[in-house]
């Protein structure tokens, strides 16, 4: 019976490389001095995350009006609130499971707060390939969190994959920067599937199957 706790995988390392690990890795010491300048503040790590989500849904109340240079301005400031969220909570002593969770929480918001921006925007104009494609990558992004999310519940490790959340981003700011959305979205429809795809064979490869 599914959730009974009769399986019990033990969490295995990931082997793959992604550019996220890599950056997380090489900006430590940049992130924590900041850290360290706002635990002199009253400024909690929660709020930082809450912050973040506000400015990226600035950015996708922009996008969806038109303005889509700017949209990639907020989105663009969006990013920092969430690297350091993690950073003053370590500086601080505050890094709580609760925490780790509103983090991941907020990020699916804001994650598809310039999609679902882009969409409206597109409809209007009946653009319908962008329409469709923008849901392509906003079902691509929901399916590669929830697959390390479901993986994790089950005591498997599966942060694997070649488009994780710092690689969209990066790939949604250009989009927005350069006004090249078929071109982008089609690039973030197609590569967040594939990683989902590359997670759910990660995770077979990890347990027992038929």
């Amino acid at each position: 019976m599914q959730g009974s706790g009769k399986h019990s995988h033990r969490k295995r390392p990931d082997t793959g490389w992604t550019f996220s690990q890599w950056a997380k890795a090489h900006t430590r010491g940049l992130l924590d001095p900041v850290a360290g300048l706002l635990k002199t503040t009253d400024l909690r790590p929660n709020t930082l995350s809450i912050a973040g989500l506000a400015v990226a849904g600035a950015a996708g109340i922009a996008v969806a009006g038109g303005h889509i240079t700017l949209g990639a301005w907020f989105f663009l400031f969006s990013g920092p609130f969430d690297a350091l969220d993690g950073a003053l909570a370590r500086a601080v002593g505050l890094e709580s499971r609760f925490g780790a969770f509103l983090d991941s929480f907020l990020d699916r918001y804001a994650d598809a707060s310039v999609l679902l921006g882009l969409i409206y925007w597109a409809s209007l104009r009946d653009h319908h390939g962008l329409v469709v494609l923008s849901a392509l990558a906003l079902l691509g992004s929901v399916i590669v969190s929830y697959a390390r999310a479901r993986a994790e519940g089950l005591g498997l490790s599966c942060s694997v994959g070649l488009f994780t959340r710092l690689e969209r981003f990066i790939v949604m700011v250009l989009t927005l920067f350069t006004g090249q959305l078929l071109i982008g979205i089609t690039v973030l429809a197609v590569l967040s599937n594939l990683t989902a795809l590359q997670r759910l064979h990660h995770v077979y490869r990890q347990t027992d199957h038929p």
